[in-house]
């Protein structure tokens, strides 16, 4: 069948070679993917989700059932006291949006220790710009202590609480950084030592493509409340819209407040007939993760046999989805993401190009030929238009789809290079 896209033997064999070098770490991908299998279905079954939850209704939705299900479900999963589970929160900044606000008020102090965040989340905190409506100009204080590799910079964190510190904000993917991603020890450590300092922090972090990466959450290892999105991880492919926020009841409680009022909370809001699929999205999630990870542990390892460097590296536990390649040349950078294009189910006959957009201070291309529009945990990749030029690429319902995009990248690149 490669041969039908193009493709020579020679690319084949090597895409092939490296597959085969990767099978101890695939098989180990397994016990993680089983044990969140088995975690989603024990909180189905305990929750006691029938065929009548998936029936909605309109208006205030006092009585969704579906919703109210959908939340306790996640809760359980996410081994939290509460969550905040709907379909018109619209992305994960948003979602992360939405806890912020609902935590900070004028004169706290935010405390960002995964480096600079998201280019989007930065119109929400202020220092990229000022529009009226951003943390900075509401009052709050803010700093950022980068990372040292992968590990946190404790002394640096220390010294950065102050009494006044409301939120310790982490990000547990690197964004449009190139740095590797914590790992759940470190992370319960560096909360064990910041609550040690100032019991009371809060400590908040973004979970997007994290979800079902390891048998664990970060809620497990002492996060007070996080934020995700549904059309990345914990979708599974299926869920059309939406956001979550999992954690301690009353910090839940306030970001509802922020979504609808805090007269309403969390007791109005339709679900608009998607509970069905966001749960069947969630039931496969642990099994799409895994065929995204073994797709970028394919795209690490193939990319760093031919020189380039990689974050995460090949060997390293993955904590995330997301892979990221140092290409070092805008053009490849581009051809990598037509190539991705190229090889979606959806809209292969378009080409991405870099464009302005909203919230990040370089053009950015996107290529995304998915089913739901803008979700990442189908393959996918993205970069900006910037040095040192790091293509971001996560994301595979299938496996098989990744490998035949790697193979195409190869061709394109092998292509690009006899031009020269």
């Amino acid at each position: 069948m490669y041969r039908d896209f193009g493709i020579s033997g020679a690319i084949e064999q090597f895409v092939e070679k490296n597959e085969e070098a990767l099978e101890p770490l695939f098989s180990a991908l397994e016990s993680t993917k089983a044990h969140n299998n088995l975690k989603i279905l024990k909180a189905m079954q305990e929750a006691g989700l029938s065929d009548n939850h998936f029936h909605w209704n309109t208006g205030y939705a006092y009585d969704d059932q579906g919703r109210d299900v959908t939340e306790t479900i996640y809760s359980k999963v996410f081994d939290t006291e509460d969550a905040l589970v709907r379909p018109g929160i619209a992305s994960g900044t948003h979602a992360i949006t939405l806890m912020l606000t609902g935590l900070l008020r004028p004169g706290d102090h935010m405390l960002t220790i995964t480096g600079t965040p998201y280019d989007t989340l930065l119109a929400v905190i202020g220092t990229s710009e000022k529009n009226g409506s951003t943390l900075l100009e509401l009052g709050v204080q803010y700093e950022e202590i980068p990372m040292l590799g992968r590990d946190f910079d404790i002394e640096a964190i220390k010294a950065g609480i102050r009494d006044n510190t409301k939120v310790l904000y982490l990000q547990r993917s690197q964004g449009y950084s190139f740095r590797e991603t914590f790992s759940l020890e470190a992370l319960e450590e560096v909360v064990r030592i910041a609550k040690g300092i100032k019991p009371d922090i809060i400590v908040a972090l973004d979970n997007c493509y994290g979800e079902f990466t390891r048998k664990t959450e970060p809620t497990s290892h002492g996060v007070d409340i996080m934020a995700g999105s549904l059309i990345k991880n914990p979708g599974g492919g299926l869920t059309l819209s939406g956001g979550y926020i999992v954690g301690r009841k009353d910090l839940v409680l306030l970001c509802a407040h922020k979504l609808t009022s805090p007269s309403l909370g969390k007791e109005v809001g339709g679900t608009f007939g998607i509970t069905r699929t966001l749960l069947q999205g969630l039931f496969f999630a642990p099994s799409v993760v895994t065929n995204a990870l073994k797709s970028a542990m394919l795209f690490g390892r193939t990319f760093s046999q031919l020189g380039y460097d990689i974050k995460p590296g090949v060997e390293d536990t993955r904590e995330d989805i997301i892979q990221a390649i140092l290409l070092r040349d805008p053009k490849k950078v581009i051809a990598f993401c037509e190539e991705v294009q190229a090889s979606s189910p959806v809209d292969s006959h378009l080409t991405p190009i870099p464009w302005p957009m909203p919230g990040y201070d370089a053009e950015v291309i996107m290529a995304a030929g998915t089913f739901i529009q803008g979700a990442s945990i189908e393959l996918s990749a993205d970069a900006p238009i910037r040095e040192p030029y790091v293509v971001y690429v996560q994301g595979a319902l299938l496996y098989e789809q990744a490998k035949l995009c790697i193979m195409k990248i190869l061709t394109r690149f092998e292509k690009m290079d006899q031009e020269k």
